[in-house]
């Protein structure tokens, strides 16, 4: 890391918490947009990465990278993506200690491709033997089907990922990958059944219609042309121009196949995926107050496809049963009725298939092998979300959000002070802002915001939207971060609308139009179309909708209730293991590479909470060094440690802070390291070393040459005592032969 400090002016600080004014936000974006112009899009907080979404190839990530940040020191090198997951699956392996990675950001950011980076870092860092090749491919290649099925155009990204992901990657003693296990959260299912201009519903549906065979698209009764469905039009954008759907669908099919999909459970998922978009082709119109099928062609498609009988599906698609007085009463539905009840059987198929595939892909990666295993944990989730207009779905992903901000702080903090502990540093405690405050108003049991939700969904009585609203402000509405129509004063009252409240959360305000939520809440799926379900002949839609679910008397779960049971079960897992984080940014809206916004980077870097992290990270000290890496960059600095010191490293750093003249409050002494508390006391030190350089430079120089001419002397000198001892050697031999000459002539 210390490498580019004396660059700093033209590339900026690797790591924010040597960034000298860092309580200036502005200076906080300065230093991000200084690396981004140079292609620099990894920047680290300590031990988290700002990823900067460059929206073109950088040529980053190849097997010559990944060979570089190979057990490396983290901050030996400059940051990188490989640089977290190396360090991670070197603490994984070496302690035995599960690891988790975190990454978060808004749609667009870069989340999904950072999450298959770092699967290709594990797969390529760890063992290569068949067995453990064919477990790399299914955990690589579970991706794509999840992407398909689960992904989806928005305006801001060509390739949103429409849920939450975590994934645990086992792996043994060695390294070396066992299986894996996905866990999925709310995923997006509002967006089979509607999608907003510019947008597209999931892949699955563009890539079936563009890439399979005609004789697939036969059997299924579709055509190519994406327009003639009406869950697929409403965006009016059926092509991506970055993604080739039918290219795409070879992708899915060829994963499929790795991931042990047999071709009866390849049908059974396409009959699925052609039957929601038969069902989104069924229309209504309103006869005396009586919803009749305008066209009865796409409920025959239906019924033959997923086996089940026309005249059930008729008759459920037109009316409900209703329990009364332990009587089943039929009762017709009007248009708008009918439309929802469609609905709702479409977005109930989708979101059950999509588990199936889940734990199917589950079943395919579960670990043969009993042997003891760590675990690696990926989470790609959903960043807080802030639209023009926000509604049930953004109101549970900034309550996980808010959730996970709170681990996040907490984890810091404690690393922080174990590390001061464990260092023999004094910890002083840091004021920061407890969001618990934010959580406890919407979980907080009978009196939070999802405990009112769910009550105002069971009670007897013409509950609404309206009578949902009035609830929370007659109870919550003089919570300091709760505000509505009612209940804010003067100008504030006038920027919200009287069927909204805002949330004051740690990220910022956010506006909650309540139009929607009790239906989104109560998920409710009429017990006839679950009929019709049951009896189809598709095993996995047979299975999907079982009998127990239909005669239990049980009030189903909430869909709310079902999340924040979700989430906290998520944060036990993640507390359970050693946290690392990818923060992920976009530069722009307009997906442009070498566009830096800084007014939408703001808005991130503030609802990512990566001031209030730098804040806590630079509570105490800056920089810290191990005594032996610190004393080995900077003695040349001190003449009692130059070229090379006898003593112990601690003792020779602290000659070298003696003699560069550090006053103590810039720095302490821990066990092991070194610790600075201000960037600029280690700024002057690398400038120092940087000046000091030139005259290493020359010494090594002129060692060198006094080294090259020594060689050359003592080689001509051995070459000239060679030439003399010969020289001298046939001298001697012409002497003794005129002495044998002289002594023969004697003797005659």
């Amino acid at each position: 890391m210390e490498n580019q400090l004396h660059a700093r002016d033209k590339v900026g600080v690797q790591d924010f918490v040597l960034l000298e004014d860092f309580t200036n936000e502005n200076a906080f974006i300065n230093n991000l947009k200084k690396r981004f112009q140079e292609n620099l899009i990894y920047t680290y907080i300590g031990p988290v990465i700002i990823s900067v979404n460059p929206y073109r190839d950088l040529n980053l990530y190849s097997n010559e990278v990944i060979e570089q940040y190979r057990n490396v020191n983290f901050y030996e090198l400059p940051p990188h993506i490989f640089a977290i997951a190396d360090n991670a699956f070197r603490f994984m392996r070496e302690e035995c200690k599960d690891q988790c990675i975190l990454i978060s950001g808004e749609s667009g950011s870069g989340k999904t491709e950072a999450s298959k980076k770092l699967l290709q870092y594990l797969a390529a860092a760890s063992h290569h033997t068949p067995s453990v090749e064919n477990v790399k491919d299914k955990l690589l290649l579970s991706n794509p089907i999840l992407e398909a099925f689960g992904n989806a155009k928005t305006n801001k990204n060509d390739n949103s990922s429409r849920f939450g992901k975590y994934m645990d990657v086992e792996f043994d003693f060695l390294g070396a990958p066992l299986g894996g296990h996905i866990l999925n959260y709310l995923l997006e299912k509002s967006r089979v059944v509607h999608q907003n201009h510019g947008e597209r519903n999931f892949h699955i549906f563009y890539q079936l219609l563009a890439g399979s065979d005609k004789k697939l698209l036969e059997g299924l009764e579709l055509r190519r042309d994406p327009s003639a469905y009406f869950y697929l039009s409403q965006g009016s954008c059926s092509k991506i121009r970055s993604i080739d759907d039918a290219d795409q669908f070879s992708v899915v099919e060829k994963a499929m196949n790795v991931t042990d999909f047999t071709e009866e459970e390849q049908e059974a998922v396409f009959t699925i995926v052609a039957s929601v978009l038969h069902l989104g082709n069924v229309g209504f119109v309103e006869e005396e107050g009586q919803a009749v099928v305008v066209n009865d062609k796409p409920v025959h498609s239906i019924c033959k496809l997923l086996g089940c009988s026309y005249s059930t599906l008729m008759n459920a698609l037109v009316n409900k049963t209703i329990e009364a007085n332990q009587e089943l009463l039929c009762s017709p539905l009007n248009r708008d009725q009918a439309i929802y009840a469609r609905d709702a059987l479409a977005k109930a198929l989708y979101e059950r298939l999509f588990t199936w595939l889940v734990g199917k892909l589950n079943a395919s990666l579960q670990s043969r092998v009993r042997k003891r295993k760590t675990l690696m944990g990926l989470l790609d989730i959903y960043g807080f979300e802030i639209f023009q207009r926000n509604s049930f779905e953004q109101f549970c992903i900034n309550y996980c959000n808010e959730k996970l901000q709170q681990l996040f702080i907490e984890l810091t903090l404690k690393s922080e002070q174990e590390e001061y502990c464990k260092e023999g540093i004094e910890w002083v405690p840091v004021e920061y802002f407890n969001n618990k405050i934010i959580c406890d108003l919407v979980e907080e049991r009978h009196k939070g915001i999802i405990a009112i939700l769910d009550e105002e969904c069971l009670r007897p009585g013409d509950a609404t939207d309206a009578t949902f609203l009035a609830k929370l402000e007659s109870v919550v509405g003089k919570h300091q971060h709760f505000l509505s129509h009612s209940t804010a004063s003067g100008k504030l009252r006038k920027t919200i609308e009287r069927n909204e409240f805002r949330l004051v959360h740690y990220a910022g305000d956010v506006t909650y139009n309540v139009e929607g939520f009790l239906d989104k809440n109560n998920d409710l799926l009429y017990r006839d179309l679950k009929k019709a379900m049951m009896v189809s002949n598709n095993w996995i839609v047979k299975n999907a909708f079982t009998s127990e679910e239909l005669f239990d008397k049980k009030r189903p779960i909430t869909a709310a209730t079902q999340f924040k049971t979700s989430v906290s079960s998520l944060m036990n897992i993640l507390m359970s293991k050693e946290p690392w984080y990818i923060r992920c940014i976009k530069p722009n809206d307009n997906k442009w590479p070498g566009v830096f916004d800084e007014t939408i980077v703001a808005h991130q870097v503030k609802y990512l909470g990566l001031m209030e992290n730098l804040r806590v990270r630079r509570a105490g000290f800056a920089y810290r060094k191990k005594y032996e890496d610190f004393l080995k960059r900077y003695k040349c600095l001190c003449p009692d440690t130059w070229p090379s010191y006898g003593g112990s490293a601690k003792d020779g750093v602290k000659l070298l802070v003696q003699y560069l003249g550090y006053k103590p409050e810039e720095y302490a002494f821990g066990r092991s390291k070194i610790f600075i508390r201000f960037p600029k006391t280690l700024f002057q030190t690398e400038d120092e070393f940087q000046r000091y350089k030139h005259v290493l430079a020359t010494i090594i120089q002129a060692k060198f040459r006094a080294y090259v001419q020594r060689k050359k002397y003592l080689s001509m000198q051995k070459s000239a005592l060679l030439i003399n001892r010969y020289w001298r050697g046939h001298l001697a031999r012409q002497m003794l032969e005129r002495r044998r000459w002289a002594v023969m002539v004697i003797r005659k």
